[in-house]
């Protein structure tokens, strides 16, 4: 009543041990002694006697083995709790009101074993491939098969773990992307920052969100959901690097403001219009770039908003300058080229800082790449590891049964299973080339994705250089030109 692929594709039922869970039987009420053969037992020992196959191929023989054979090839182990009547019969009817001082202490005892046995050493449940099954895990799964069953189909585990796969996966996607933004979010908030800063912040969580969602992912051994929380975050981070830059801008731009508006206030009223009136203008104006760069000199946009304010004064810088009559016509000419220097130097600056936040760009972007694949493969390897684990736990399982099966004298039933652990050495050997093709594929195709970016970055970097070196550089400044 169940299968683990699709109905196309054929798989042997001995495929069942490696992921089904460890059978416990609890019987209640149990009257009977535990004793085979007239000597005690123990209650496993009794659990395995009563899974004991008769020898025979009559049909009665058969339908009594049947159950009992299923129970032995399934499940990789087992184990028996007997219950006593928890009471005295007459008081079984109201259990739900006696009095504690009234449960037998037999009762008490099994169960204090069971419960203790149920906590230390019953396994967390899995789906194939070693996915630990949460709470909201088994929600899904309860429904998927609920509603094959009642829609009158045969419940298929690879079907199931496809559909949950792409339910935790977009869910993983969202909770990393979650993990990132709240951490960027709170930096938000101290907006404007360094770029170093926000870069160091930018990895830190970008990295825990892939960690997050690895914990959660399962079967993405294509990289698809990965890659696209790693689009998402890269696109939050130009957003916030964006908002960081808006946000410096604004200051920069107000403490500019701020810092010129008695020089703006003496050009309105005419101060600079007079002889010798250049050289004042220089002169605060220089005071005024100092005191600019002394206290923006963290921030972000100090170069760009910079040449913004120069190239705005370059017509008031002329006027003053064409104003002044202390000047020669000879000095105005060497004083007109050098501010064009002082205004071409300022606009390199501001391009070499670009280039500079290009570059601690990139080599975050490479850390993180790195950092990625990393993990990728350590995901690999433990789920290779899981892999191994459920083959082993399978092989000792039938190397159990088959002893037993020789021991018993079921020659022909131990001959098949001596086949059937060598179809499972076989397959596993397959699913194990299987999923490290996967994951080459996968880290293959992430390292591809990387350089591309990275590509583009150096692209971004090579036409950026190519500006900066195609403009002539300023000649050397003089006391009359913008410091």
């Amino acid at each position: 009543y169940i299968k683990i692929k699709s109905p196309d594709e054929v798989v042997e039922d001995s495929e069942f041990v490696k992921f089904f869970p460890s059978f416990i039987w609890a019987v209640r009420d149990f009257t009977l002694q535990l004793k085979i053969n007239g000597q005690d037992a123990t209650e496993d020992e009794y659990l395995e006697f009563a899974l004991k196959l008769k020898l025979g191929n009559l049909s009665q023989v058969n339908n009594y083995n049947l159950p009992r054979e299923c129970i032995r090839k399934y499940f990789p182990s087992r184990k028996c709790f007997t219950f006593p009547f928890p009471t005295n019969p007459d008081n079984v009817s109201y259990l739900e009101t006696l009095d504690p001082a009234e449960i037998s202490k037999q009762f008490l005892e099994v169960t204090d074993r069971f419960c203790q046995f149920i906590f230390d050493q019953s396994q967390v449940k899995n789906l194939k491939d070693g996915h630990t099954v949460t709470g909201r895990v088994l929600g899904h799964l309860v429904k998927t098969y609920v509603d094959t069953i009642s829609s009158g189909a045969v419940p298929c585990l690879e079907n199931a773990v496809i559909a949950m796969s792409m339910i935790e996966n977009e869910a993983a996607v969202k909770e990393g992307l979650e993990v990132y933004q709240s951490g960027m979010e709170k930096l938000k908030d101290s907006f404007p920052v360094e770029l170093n800063e926000i870069t160091l912040e930018h990895q830190c969580f970008s990295l825990m969100a892939t960690q997050t969602f690895m914990k959660r992912s399962f079967r993405d051994h294509d990289g698809k959901y990965l890659t696209t929380l790693e689009e998402a975050i890269s696109c939050q981070f130009d957003a916030y690097l964006w908002d960081n830059e808006k946000t410096s801008e604004a200051k920069c731009e107000s403490l500019m403001s701020v810092l010129s508006d008695p020089m703006t206030e003496r050009i309105n009223q005419g101060f600079y219009a007079k002889a010798g009136g250049y050289d004042l203008f220089c002169q605060d104006l220089e005071d005024i770039v100092n005191q600019y760069n002394t206290l923006a000199c963290k921030e972000v946009k100090i170069a760009e908003v910079l040449e913004k304010f120069l190239q705005e004064k370059v017509a008031v810088t002329t006027a003053i300058l064409q104003a002044d009559d202390k000047l020669t016509e000879n000095e105005r000419r060497i004083c007109e080229e050098r501010e064009r220097a002082v205004l071409l130097e300022q606009e390199i600056i501001a391009q070499e800082e670009r280039q500079r936040q290009l570059e601690e760009k990139m080599e975050t972007e490479q850390q993180n790449n790195e950092e990625r694949v990393r993990q990728v493969i350590e995901r690999m390897e433990e789920e290779m590891s899981r892999q191994q684990q459920e083959t082993k736990r399978a092989m000792e399982s039938k190397l159990r049964e088959q002893s037993a099966l020789m021991e018993k004298g079921f020659q022909e039933k131990a001959d098949r299973m001596t086949w059937e652990i060598k179809e499972l050495k076989r397959k596993n050997a397959e699913v194990e080339e299987s999923t490290s093709a996967k994951y080459a594929q996968m880290i293959s195709d992430q390292q591809r994705r990387n350089e591309q970016n990275m590509e583009v970055l150096r692209q971004q970097h090579r036409q950026q250089m190519q500006a900066i070196n195609s403009r002539p550089r300023p000649a050397s400044r003089s006391t009359c030109s913008i410091q």
